[in-house]
């Protein structure tokens, strides 16, 4: 789960689709090493990565290895379980599998920007990741979606068969 404290209550859901950057993948925003922008990728695992994609959309990844070594995981897709009405305010539409489907409409939907760039996701906060006990379900995996580097390594994860997983549906078989 990851769920948002906003000022209107709280908003979350399942985390139902990600995309891993290990170490050394050339599409990774930490494979040319430590900047001021992707500093954040190196803290320990857990940790936000927050930025702004195509000067349009913000992308939240959560760091994943040791300090010192540079990697993430995106967050593409939520199930939206709570807060629905902040998040449709937010996203200005009513459609629910539009929420939280894609890595933009999902930062869109919690309010996620560079102000919560480096925060503890695994402490509770304005943005922090829980579980909500259940079984996860099957697991698909392919290839990562909007890249063009290391596009066909096979390290996008998603729920098979749900709705809310972003992309085409010929991906997400």
């Amino acid at each position: 789960m990851l769920v948002r404290k906003l000022p209107e209550g709280v908003a979350g859901g399942r985390i139902l689709e990600t995309e891993a950057y290990p170490v050394g993948d050339a599409a990774g925003h930490a494979y040319r090493g430590i900047t001021p922008r992707n500093q954040t990728l190196f803290l320990e695992r857990g940790h936000a990565y927050v930025y702004l994609a195509y000067g349009t959309s913000f992308m939240l990844n959560v760091s994943s290895e040791a300090p010192g070594v540079g990697a993430g995981v995106l967050i593409r897709a939520l199930e939206p379980a709570g807060g629905i009405g902040i998040m449709e305010h937010r996203r200005a539409t009513k459609r629910l599998r539009d929420l939280a489907r894609g890595p933009g409409r999902l930062c869109a939907a919690l309010d996620i920007d560079r102000s919560l760039d480096g925060i503890d996701l695994c402490r509770k906060g304005p943005l922090w990741l829980a579980s909500d006990g259940q079984a996860m379900g099957e697991i698909g995996q392919g290839k990562r979606i909007g890249i063009t580097r290391a596009a066909e390594s096979p390290l996008r994860f998603y729920l098979r068969g749900n709705s809310f997983v972003s992309g085409p549906r010929a991906l997400n078989s």
